[in-house]
């Protein structure tokens, strides 16, 4: 069944759980792999077809989430994912998008309204635990209260996603679940939770002038030093994105550089797909803001706050130690 002739009726799955999910890719092995992995999970998914199905005539959600690779994305599909990503954010359905470090920054310029989830280059195993994530997320008021009964379907389900995970991660070869800092873009993994838990800096209380930043050459040692440590100890040890992601930003804006989604992922030390979870987390609390491109609208850069900015510099004025022990 083709998405041109395929109308999803959400009555269909007021019965029972999980609901559906639309699968989209340019490469039918890849989609069929995805399928088969989504069923294999207990999933209903139907195949939603290339990435063009998406780029003429009106999108029609064939479910509650769509999955979408897109590791290379030319112009037209650009402009393609930038309306689904309007579609999914009108209708509350979700959004798993899947893409590589080269298209990285094209893909999150692209989707700035739905609040998607992006996993750059995930093992058949992220992308099952990504979609598993989100179906937990999921509370829609247009089916029904979920039942006691209902509930035990979800945490079956997320045993069975987790068991079927670490499976298709032994059949890819690659390392188990239990160890993703191994996939890391630099060796090191944390929880994305622990930002949004953080409560507001005093200093954004304090009323006295603010104190400039330091000097962006210090403030790059500190962050080169914190990078020497994993050359004699396990990153995970350290792993700290947010403040990893605040040093950066704090450099740049020093230097008057405009920052990356892709660089900014670099800095952070973890996975891409970890980083850009700690991402949105700083977005959505206001400790980062997303700037769009003023000449490409294709890209978006990521800067400090201006109370971030204030508190940064209280803290680096209130550090009485050397810089270079700061870390």
């Amino acid at each position: 069944m083709s998405a041109s002739d395929f109308t999803y009726d959400l009555a269909e799955d007021a019965a029972g759980l999980p609901s559906r999910i639309a699968v989209f890719a340019d490469v039918a092995s890849r989609r069929d792999e995805m399928l088969g992995d989504l069923a294999g999970a207990g999933f209903r998914s139907v195949d939603g077809g290339t990435l063009d199905a998406l780029i003429d005539g009106p999108i029609t959600l064939m479910g509650d989430v769509v999955l979408v690779e897109c590791p290379v994305l030319e112009a037209p599909h650009l402009a393609a994912l930038a309306r689904l990503d309007m579609r999914v954010a009108q209708s509350g359905a979700r959004l798993v998008v899947s893409t590589s470090m080269e298209a990285l920054d094209d893909v999150f310029a692209a989707l700035d309204q739905s609040e998607p989830q992006i996993l750059v280059s995930p093992s058949r195993a992220d992308r099952i635990v990504a979609v598993g994530r989100v179906m937990a997320e999921i509370a829609d008021p247009r089916v029904r209260e979920m039942t006691e009964e209902d509930r035990l379907s979800l945490l079956r389900l997320s045993q069975q996603v987790e068991a079927i995970a670490n499976k298709l991660e032994g059949l890819s070869g690659s390392a188990p679940l239990a160890a993703p800092h191994e996939q890391a873009v630099r060796p090191s993994q944390s929880l994305p939770d622990r930002a949004a838990r953080q409560p507001s800096s005093p200093a954004l209380l304090y009323d006295s002038k603010k104190p400039p930043l330091p000097d962006p050459r210090m403030v790059r040692k500190i962050i080169a030093s914190r990078q020497a440590r994993g050359r004699f100890f396990d990153s995970a040890l350290f792993a700290d994105p947010a403040w990893d992601m605040l040093l950066d930003l704090t450099a740049a804006h020093g230097e008057g550089q405009q920052v990356s989604v892709t660089s900014l992922c670099i800095a952070a030390g973890v996975p891409a797909t970890t980083a850009l979870r700690w991402l949105k987390q700083m977005v959505d609390t206001g400790i980062f803001r997303r700037i769009a491109d003023e000449t490409d609208r294709r890209r978006a850069f990521i800067a400090l706050s201006d109370s971030s900015l204030e508190a940064m510099s209280r803290y680096f004025a209130e550090v009485e130690v050397p810089l270079a022990q700061a870390a």
